[in-house]
Protein backbone atom coordinates (compact mmCIF):
# COMPACT_ATOMS: atom_id res chain seq x y z
CA UNK A 1 0.00 0.00 0.00
CA UNK A 2 1.80 3.26 -0.95
CA UNK A 3 1.99 6.61 0.88
CA UNK A 4 -1.04 8.40 0.12
CA UNK A 5 -3.70 5.35 1.19
CA UNK A 6 -1.64 4.60 4.47
CA UNK A 7 -1.03 7.64 6.02
CA UNK A 8 -3.76 9.96 7.37
CA UNK A 9 -5.28 12.40 5.33
CA UNK A 10 -5.11 16.01 6.26
CA UNK A 11 -8.63 16.90 6.12
CA UNK A 12 -8.57 20.80 6.36
CA UNK A 13 -11.60 21.95 8.69
CA UNK A 14 -12.07 25.27 7.44
CA UNK A 15 -11.97 24.43 3.86
CA UNK A 16 -14.98 21.77 4.80
CA UNK A 17 -16.82 24.17 6.62
CA UNK A 18 -16.62 26.63 3.67
CA UNK A 19 -17.81 24.19 1.28
CA UNK A 20 -14.52 23.11 -0.20
CA UNK A 21 -15.13 19.48 0.74
CA UNK A 22 -17.44 17.61 -1.81
CA UNK A 23 -18.82 14.28 -1.34
CA UNK A 24 -20.10 12.64 -4.56
CA UNK A 25 -20.94 8.69 -4.89
CA UNK A 26 -21.72 6.66 -7.64
CA UNK A 27 -21.63 2.90 -9.15
CA UNK A 28 -18.11 1.19 -9.33
CA UNK A 29 -17.11 -0.93 -11.35
CA UNK A 30 -14.21 -3.23 -11.31
CA UNK A 31 -13.95 -4.31 -15.20
CA UNK A 32 -12.25 -1.62 -17.34
CA UNK A 33 -13.89 -2.77 -20.33
CA UNK A 34 -16.70 -1.88 -18.66
CA UNK A 35 -16.18 1.37 -17.91
CA UNK A 36 -14.66 1.74 -21.00
CA UNK A 37 -18.46 0.65 -22.90
CA UNK A 38 -20.19 2.78 -21.07
CA UNK A 39 -18.91 5.83 -21.35
CA UNK A 40 -18.57 5.17 -25.23
CA UNK A 41 -21.98 4.68 -24.98
CA UNK A 42 -22.97 7.33 -22.78
CA UNK A 43 -24.01 5.44 -19.80
CA UNK A 44 -22.82 7.83 -17.08
CA UNK A 45 -23.35 4.38 -14.76
CA UNK A 46 -19.58 2.33 -13.89
CA UNK A 47 -17.02 4.65 -13.44
CA UNK A 48 -15.42 4.68 -9.86
CA UNK A 49 -15.75 8.10 -8.20
CA UNK A 50 -14.00 9.60 -5.96
CA UNK A 51 -15.50 11.12 -2.40
CA UNK A 52 -13.88 14.11 -2.83
CA UNK A 53 -10.78 13.18 -0.07
CA UNK A 54 -7.55 16.03 0.27
CA UNK A 55 -3.98 14.03 0.31
CA UNK A 56 -1.21 16.14 0.95
CA UNK A 57 2.59 14.17 1.60
CA UNK A 58 5.18 16.01 3.17
CA UNK A 59 8.34 16.54 0.96
CA UNK A 60 9.97 13.10 2.82
CA UNK A 61 7.59 10.88 1.86
CA UNK A 62 6.79 12.15 -1.86
CA UNK A 63 7.72 9.20 -4.19
CA UNK A 64 9.54 9.43 -7.58
CA UNK A 65 8.88 12.24 -10.14
CA UNK A 66 5.88 11.77 -12.60
CA UNK A 67 6.99 11.55 -16.34
CA UNK A 68 3.94 12.62 -18.41
CA UNK A 69 3.68 13.73 -22.07
CA UNK A 70 1.37 13.14 -24.59
CA UNK A 71 -0.40 15.16 -27.11
CA UNK A 72 -2.90 18.05 -26.99
CA UNK A 73 -6.71 17.94 -27.71
CA UNK A 74 -5.02 20.42 -30.49
CA UNK A 75 -2.31 17.66 -31.10
CA UNK A 76 0.44 19.15 -29.91
CA UNK A 77 3.15 17.65 -27.97
CA UNK A 78 3.69 18.11 -24.17
CA UNK A 79 5.46 16.61 -21.64
CA UNK A 80 6.53 17.64 -17.65
CA UNK A 81 10.21 17.28 -18.59
CA UNK A 82 9.74 20.32 -20.18
CA UNK A 83 8.75 22.31 -16.86
CA UNK A 84 11.07 21.32 -14.79
CA UNK A 85 10.73 23.55 -11.65
CA UNK A 86 7.14 24.34 -12.12
CA UNK A 87 4.21 23.12 -10.04
CA UNK A 88 1.55 21.31 -12.14
CA UNK A 89 -1.65 20.61 -11.59
CA UNK A 90 -3.12 17.40 -13.64
CA UNK A 91 -6.64 17.02 -13.71
CA UNK A 92 -8.47 13.65 -14.94
CA UNK A 93 -11.75 14.38 -16.13
CA UNK A 94 -14.36 12.91 -19.21
CA UNK A 95 -16.87 14.93 -20.75
CA UNK A 96 -19.21 11.66 -19.70
CA UNK A 97 -18.39 12.23 -16.19
CA UNK A 98 -20.87 13.97 -14.12
CA UNK A 99 -18.83 15.43 -11.40
CA UNK A 100 -15.95 16.38 -13.69
CA UNK A 101 -18.59 18.74 -15.73
CA UNK A 102 -19.33 19.93 -12.16
CA UNK A 103 -15.65 20.84 -11.15
CA UNK A 104 -14.89 22.50 -14.22
CA UNK A 105 -16.03 26.00 -13.65
CA UNK A 106 -13.64 25.70 -10.72
CA UNK A 107 -11.21 24.47 -12.13
CA UNK A 108 -11.19 27.16 -14.71
CA UNK A 109 -11.36 30.00 -11.81
CA UNK A 110 -8.80 28.33 -9.90
CA UNK A 111 -6.40 28.63 -13.30
CA UNK A 112 -7.62 31.86 -14.19
CA UNK A 113 -6.90 33.60 -10.74
CA UNK A 114 -2.95 31.83 -10.82
CA UNK A 115 -2.46 33.07 -13.53
CA UNK A 116 -3.60 36.70 -12.48
CA UNK A 117 -1.07 36.23 -9.61
CA UNK A 118 1.48 35.42 -12.17
CA UNK A 119 2.11 32.13 -10.24
CA UNK A 120 4.87 29.30 -11.13
CA UNK A 121 2.27 26.54 -11.79
CA UNK A 122 0.77 25.05 -14.63
CA UNK A 123 -2.21 22.89 -15.52
CA UNK A 124 -2.74 20.51 -17.66
CA UNK A 125 -5.76 17.90 -18.09
CA UNK A 126 -5.98 14.13 -19.08
CA UNK A 127 -8.81 13.86 -21.00
CA UNK A 128 -9.90 10.19 -20.54
CA UNK A 129 -12.47 7.50 -22.34
CA UNK A 130 -13.33 9.08 -24.94
CA UNK A 131 -11.29 10.86 -28.55
CA UNK A 132 -9.99 14.24 -28.63
CA UNK A 133 -12.58 15.85 -30.92
CA UNK A 134 -15.00 14.82 -28.09
CA UNK A 135 -13.10 16.37 -25.22
CA UNK A 136 -11.96 19.48 -27.29
CA UNK A 137 -15.51 20.21 -28.48
CA UNK A 138 -16.03 20.06 -24.43
CA UNK A 139 -13.29 22.04 -23.51
CA UNK A 140 -14.26 25.28 -25.93
CA UNK A 141 -17.96 24.38 -25.31
CA UNK A 142 -17.01 25.44 -21.68
CA UNK A 143 -14.34 28.17 -21.92
CA UNK A 144 -11.57 25.70 -20.49
CA UNK A 145 -8.58 27.49 -21.67
CA UNK A 146 -5.81 25.44 -20.01
CA UNK A 147 -4.79 22.19 -22.51
CA UNK A 148 -5.82 18.01 -21.67
CA UNK A 149 -3.73 15.80 -23.11
CA UNK A 150 -5.73 13.00 -24.91
CA UNK A 151 -6.89 9.84 -24.07
CA UNK A 152 -3.93 7.74 -26.58
CA UNK A 153 -4.94 4.50 -25.08
CA UNK A 154 -4.64 5.70 -21.46
CA UNK A 155 -1.08 5.70 -21.82
CA UNK A 156 -0.55 9.43 -20.27
CA UNK A 157 -2.90 8.26 -17.02
CA UNK A 158 -0.47 4.99 -16.91
CA UNK A 159 1.88 8.39 -15.85
CA UNK A 160 0.16 8.85 -12.94
CA UNK A 161 1.65 5.59 -10.72
CA UNK A 162 -1.87 4.52 -9.99
CA UNK A 163 -2.80 7.98 -7.97
CA UNK A 164 -5.69 8.78 -10.55
CA UNK A 165 -8.06 5.20 -10.24
CA UNK A 166 -11.41 7.82 -9.13
CA UNK A 167 -12.39 9.77 -12.18
CA UNK A 168 -12.13 12.99 -11.21
CA UNK A 169 -9.31 13.01 -9.86
CA UNK A 170 -7.37 16.34 -9.27
CA UNK A 171 -2.97 15.55 -8.33
CA UNK A 172 -0.53 19.30 -7.72
CA UNK A 173 2.75 17.95 -8.76
CA UNK A 174 5.76 19.66 -6.99
CA UNK A 175 8.61 21.52 -8.89
CA UNK A 176 10.20 17.96 -8.85
CA UNK A 177 6.95 16.78 -10.48
CA UNK A 178 6.46 14.33 -7.33
CA UNK A 179 2.87 14.08 -6.16
CA UNK A 180 2.29 16.30 -3.46
CA UNK A 181 -1.41 16.51 -2.75
CA UNK A 182 -4.52 14.65 -4.44
CA UNK A 183 -7.81 15.08 -4.22
CA UNK A 184 -10.09 12.12 -5.03
CA UNK A 185 -13.35 13.42 -6.79
CA UNK A 186 -14.51 16.64 -7.42
CA UNK A 187 -12.29 19.85 -6.39
CA UNK A 188 -13.34 23.27 -5.40
CA UNK A 189 -11.23 25.76 -6.26
CA UNK A 190 -10.53 27.25 -2.64
CA UNK A 191 -9.47 23.89 -2.35
CA UNK A 192 -7.01 23.74 -4.90
CA UNK A 193 -5.38 27.00 -4.41
CA UNK A 194 -5.01 26.18 -0.81
CA UNK A 195 -3.47 23.01 -2.21
CA UNK A 196 -1.18 24.72 -5.14
CA UNK A 197 -0.20 27.77 -2.50
CA UNK A 198 1.03 24.85 0.18
CA UNK A 199 3.46 23.35 -2.53
CA UNK A 200 4.30 26.56 -3.32
CA UNK A 201 5.53 28.09 -0.10
CA UNK A 202 7.30 24.91 0.60
CA UNK A 203 10.24 26.69 -1.96
CA UNK A 204 10.33 29.69 0.09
Amino acid sequence: MDHLDRRTALRWAAVAMAGGLVTFSAACSSDPNSVADQARSGDRKGYVAGDGSIEQLPVSDRGEPVKLEGTTLEGKPWSSADRAGTVLVVNVWGSWCPPCIKETPDLQKAWETIQAKGKKVEFIGLDKLEGPETGLAFQRANKVTYPSLAYDGGVPILALQGKASATPTTLVLDGQARIAARVSGPVSTTTLLGLVDDVLAEKA
